[in-house]
């Protein structure tokens, strides 16, 4: 029975790694590139149930909100200090 089990952990093992690798981009890339950050913003809502959480949809909504709060106007806030002295 071990002798079955071990070969055959094997041939999953290399199986999962065998799926296509996707190059991950980042926030500033998606920020620069506005056809392909608007390819995969679609591609993510068109399957929100695979796709909601992988790293370009997170990085290509992340840059189209940071894209459209610099239109308004916003400002990134400085971060809280919570009482820490500079001494």
């Amino acid at each position: 029975m071990r002798a079955l089990i071990t070969p055959l952990l094997f041939v999953i093992a290399t199986l999962v790694g065998c799926g296509e690798k996707e190059v991950v981009q980042t926030v500033d890339w998606y920020k620069s590139q506005d056809t392909e950050r608007k390819a995969m913003i679609i591609k993510c809502k068109a399957n929100p149930g695979e796709l909601a959480l992988a790293p370009n949809c997170v990085n290509a909504k992340q840059a189209d909100n940071e894209k459209a709060l610099s239109r308004r106007g916003w400002l990134t806030p400085s971060t809280a200090d919570f009482g820490k002295s500079k001494d």
